[in-house]
């Protein structure tokens, strides 16, 4: 929450009643989703072991990336409940935000899992292609783990930007949020959000499944005594 603004306050030239109050309105805000599930981590930890030791097997580690990135888990049955879960809070997400979603469902373009280890990095970046949102599910965050961060979309604002009273603090100011992640704990974002992770800092490796979510339009049935479309539903599939 931002401090209240006073019309006239000392330091200028106006003539008003200190106690009026500037009104302050935010539009086109930038939200980031966050919820804790637990309830997925056991079955993904070991599909997520099993990818990453056939990659093992024939790649070694880069000595300046220090990560392993698993192949594409959509369709994979073990995923196929995690991903359900996300596909089905994505389209809750989109039709809150405003937009209609009737005879619109949702699918997943990819969902990947990642391994960081000690020093390892992601750059800023964002995920085009059609995806509407992205996000991250974590499975293993030791201590000193990276820090997902969200970067100010504005690029104009970041760089007329002034410098920041208390970057520790959150405000309009601030050109990047930072979030320390817990096991269970999924993230969704607008994929037009900048987004990037700190340095590993720990032994231990940093493990999450990160997905990108596009949506579908689906044909109208034409309904053949009428020759028109049925009339829409909200009943949209999730898929």
């Amino acid at each position: 929450m931002t401090e209240p603004i006073i019309v006239g306050d000392e330091g200028t030239n106006e003539t008003v009643q200190p106690t009026v109050q500037l009104d302050a309105f935010n539009y086109f805000p930038t939200p980031v989703y966050k919820v804790n599930n637990p309830s997925f981590l056991n079955d993904v930890r070991l599909l997520m072991k099993s990818m990453v030791d056939e990659i093992k097997k024939t790649r070694k580690m880069h000595p300046l990336f220090p990560l392993y990135q698993t192949d594409n888990m959509v369709g994979n049955p073990a995923a196929k409940p995690l991903l359900d879960y996300i596909g089905a809070t994505s389209w809750n997400i989109l039709q809150s935000q405003g937009y209609n979603m009737d005879g619109v469902s949702v699918y997943f373009h990819e969902a990947w899992g990642q391994e960081h280890y000690k020093h390892s990095l992601h750059e800023e970046h964002v995920h085009g292609g059609g995806s509407q949102l992205v996000g991250f599910y974590f499975l293993d965050t030791p201590k000193d783990s990276s820090r997902l961060v969200v970067h100010d979309p504005r690029p104009a604002k970041r760089i007329l930007n002034l410098p920041e009273r208390d970057m520790s603090q959150v405000t309009i100011g601030s050109t990047a949020i930072n979030f320390e992640a817990n096991p269970g704990d999924l993230y969704i974002l607008p994929s037009w959000v900048p987004h990037s992770f700190g340095r590993h800092g720990a032994k231990n490796p940093l493990r999450f499944i990160h997905f990108t979510v596009g949506v579908s339009y689906q044909a109208p049935t034409i309904d053949v005594d009428t020759g028109l479309p049925p009339e829409p539903t909200s009943d949209a599939e999730v898929v």
